[in-house]
C-alpha cells in the first residue's frame, strides 16, 4: 500500500502531461518536469522526462504524419545539434535558475501575444535561414538544461503562421528529434546509467502512452480555433509554471 501510494503522485503528474501532449502536440514536460521537480531532483526529471517523450512523440506523431511540415524541422536542425552540445557543456559549468526564469517569461508573453492574435489571419513570417538556427539554438540549450525546449518550437511555429493542426502535428516529431539527440549526449556523459531511472521508465512509460492515446481521442472532437487557443493557454500556464519553479530554486 505504501508503494502505490509513492508512486501516486508521479502517475497522477505523467498521465496529466501526455494527455495534454495528445490534445495539443505539446507540453508534457512542461506539466511534468516542474511538477515531478517537487518530489526528485531536476537532474533526474529531465532524463526520464526525455525517455518518455521519445516514446510518446513518436506515437503521436504516427498519428498526425500526414499533417508534419518537415520544412519546419529542417529550419531548426543545425542550430539545434549546436545548441544541444553548447549546453551540456555550460550548464555542467554555469548551473542556474536564472535561464529558466527568463524562458518562463519568454513562454507567457509568447502565449499571451498569440491569445490576442488568436482571430487574426496573419501571413507567414519571413522563414529566414539564420532565425530559424537561432530558434534551433535555443531549443536545444533549454533542452539539455530543462528538457522543457516545447515553447520555443511552438514560438517558431506561431512565427511562421503554421495551421494549429499541423503545429499538433508537427510539434512532436521536432520534439523526438531533438529529444533522441539530447539523449545521445546524456548516454555519452554516463546520465543514463541510473537504476533507479529505469526502473522510473518502465512504471511510467504505459502511463505516458496510454494519456497521449486518451488525449488524441479527446483532440478529435475539437475544432481547430478551440485547438488553437488551449495551446496558446497551455504556453501561458506552462510559462507561469517555469517562473515558479525558478523561483523555487531561486528562495
Amino acid at each position: 500500500m505504501t508503494e502505490l501510494l509513492i508512486w501516486a503522485y508521479p502517475v497522477a503528474v505523467v498521465l496529466t502531461g501526455y494527455v495534454v501532449l495528445g490534445i495539443t502536440g505539446f507540453g508534457s514536460a512542461l506539466v511534468i518536469v516542474p511538477l515531478l521537480a517537487w518530489r526528485w531532483p531536476l537532474a533526474e526529471v529531465v532524463p526520464l522526462a526525455l525517455l518518455m517523450d521519445v516514446a510518446a512523440s513518436a506515437l503521436m506523431g504516427r498519428l498526425n504524419l500526414a499533417l508534419v511540415r518537415w520544412d519546419v524541422l529542417r529550419q531548426l536542425a543545425p542550430g539545434m545539434l549546436l545548441g544541444g552540445v553548447l549546453g551540456l557543456w555550460l550548464f555542467q559549468r554555469t548551473p542556474s535558475a536564472w535561464p529558466l526564469l527568463a524562458l518562463g517569461v519568454y513562454v507567457a508573453w509568447v502565449g499571451l501575444r498569440a491569445l490576442r492574435q488568436v482571430a487574426a489571419a496573419d501571413e507567414p513570417a519571413p522563414a529566414s535561414a539564420w532565425l530559424g538556427a537561432l530558434y534551433g539554438l535555443g531549443v536545444g540549450l533549454v533542452q539539455v538544461a530543462f528538457g522543457t525546449a516545447g515553447p520555443l518550437v511552438l514560438a517558431w511555429l506561431a512565427r511562421r503562421s503554421v495551421p494549429a493542426l499541423a503545429v499538433r502535428a508537427s510539434t512532436p516529431v521536432i520534439m523526438l528529434v531533438v529529444a533522441a539527440f539530447v539523449l545521445a549526449l546524456f548516454a555519452a556523459d554516463g546520465r543514463l546509467a541510473s537504476g533507479v531511472l529505469w526502473q522510473r521508465v518502465l512504471v511510467l512509460m504505459p502511463v505516458a502512452l496510454a494519456g497521449v492515446w486518451l488525449g488524441h481521442a479527446v483532440a478529435g472532437r475539437l475544432n481547430a480555433a478551440h485547438l488553437r487557443r488551449a495551446i496558446c493557454a497551455l504556453l501561458v500556464l506552462s510559462g507561469g509554471l517555469l517562473v515558479l519553479n525558478a523561483l523555487r530554486q531561486l528562495i
